[in-house]
């Protein structure tokens, strides 16, 4: 038997009043194997007339969101899981893209069948709520106990290029061995161009599975490498010492071993590879200044630590982010004395307040304003200035911002 919440009796007691049966499919199931708890959670349901009767019944439970209708799926959150339900169907090529598929519904197929289009044995597991029992067709569970990641059909596979890069990220979230001919067939699969079709959107989510749930990251872009895929360097050690200081916040855990990745690259490789994997602006906003700015680190220790350095430092990265990235490059470094130099600017930072933040400035527009001066391009300058002369202590509060506005205003007059 498999735990599953059994909140979800009652949704599938009113799916069995209509002939249909449910079972859960896909990653729950497989986590479940594994110890893993989720709250996502995939039923297929069989024996049901029509994706409006599938609907109509859930309607009952809340609000049922219809996204992916054209692929049989639809939406619904019922106490505190996110619920995917979808009729079997069957997929076939037609044209290049994730969107290029011809799905066919049909509430009637086998497990067996349905199952075939899924890309791994150990995701094309079910498991019958109502009969309490597995459904194994393709011998996934042997699979998960052997720890091998082995394609469903090689066939069917190679229509959709995005699961050469999903092969990676299960190799390395569940520290499996991949079977010979599913490493072969993606070999084959990048040699042949065919990871060109995919959007770098798609690309992107598997390298953020990846990065954020595996335990050694560097060994699935090791196999991407040994595939073919050009989303490969060599700083790939550096990402497995960052998952052991890994922040709450999901964007800058991503942010870091991204620029991890790239530590060592001048700006313009930086840049390059970065939009190879994501357009997001914000990504290479806050990768760029981590990856010029981690040397700094030991440079302000080392020239004495002075406030000034510090403030400058902050108004251009993160340094608490910072301190994480450089922690990571030098800890396989011999000799380094990153830790100390690190402790050190971490305290002064946090003594400064600039930790995670910039200094903030003292000196405002509406100040400038207050002077009977008219907006201008004029007031950048003088806002720039202002706070290179508080970041160099020539103020601390905003009446000594006021007199050195002042002061400025009457020299440059």
């Amino acid at each position: 038997m498999i735990d599953y919440p059994e909140q979800l009796n009652i949704i599938f007691n009113k799916l069995s009043e209509h002939k249909a049966t449910a079972i859960l499919v896909g990653g729950f199931v497989r986590d479940k194997l594994l110890g893993i708890d989720s709250k996502d959670i995939d039923i297929e349901v069989y024996g049901i007339s029509s994706f409006v009767e599938l609907e109509n019944i859930l309607q009952k439970f809340g609000d049922v969101n219809s996204v992916g209708k054209s692929f049989g799926v639809c939406k619904l959150q019922y106490a505190d899981y996110d619920l995917d339900f979808s009729l079997p169907r069957v997929d076939s090529k037609i044209s290049s893209g994730h969107t290029g598929f011809d799905v066919k519904i049909n509430p009637n197929l086998d497990f067996k069948t349905a199952a075939s289009r899924r890309d791994f044995t150990i995701n094309a597991i079910g498991y019958d709520v109502k009969e309490k029992k597995f459904l194994d067709p393709f011998g996934g569970i042997d699979d998960l106990k052997n720890k091998t990641l082995r394609a469903v059909d090689k066939n069917t596979f190679i229509q959709d290029p995005l699961r050469v890069f999903r092969a990676a990220q299960f190799y390395a979230r569940f520290e499996l061995k991949i079977d010979k001919e599913l490493a072969v067939l993606c070999k084959e699969m990048v040699q042949k161009g065919m990871l060109k079709e995919l959007a770098k959107e798609r690309i992107f989510e598997e390298i953020k599975k990846l990065l954020l749930k595996s335990k050694k990251p560097s060994i699935g872009f090791e196999l991407l490498k040994k595939f073919g895929s050009d989303i490969y360097t060599k700083n790939i050690h550096v990402l497995d010492e960052i998952t052991s200081q890994l922040t709450s916040d999901t964007n800058t855990n991503i942010v870091l071993m991204l620029a991890a990745l790239c530590y060592d690259f001048d700006e313009t490789s930086t840049e390059k590879f970065i939009l190879k994997l994501s357009d997001e602006k914000e990504v290479l906003k806050r990768v760029l200044p981590l990856v010029m700015n981690h040397d700094n680190i030991n440079k302000i220790y080392f020239d004495g630590l002075d406030d000034y350095s510090l403030y400058k430092l902050s108004s251009k990265v993160k340094i608490e982010e910072l301190l994480i990235l450089a922690k990571a490059i030098h800890s396989t470094k011999s000799g380094s004395n990153i830790y100390e130099a690190g402790d050190a600017v971490r305290k002064r930072a946090l003594e400064l307040h600039v930790l995670d933040k910039k200094l903030a400035p003292l000196l405002k527009g509406k100040d400038i304003l207050a002077c009977d001066l008219e907006p201008s391009p004029k007031f950048s300058e003088i806002l720039n200035l202002a706070y290179e002369a508080q970041m160099k202590s020539e103020f601390n509060s905003r009446e000594m911002a006021v007199k050195w506005l002042k002061k400025y205003l009457l020299t440059h007059s």
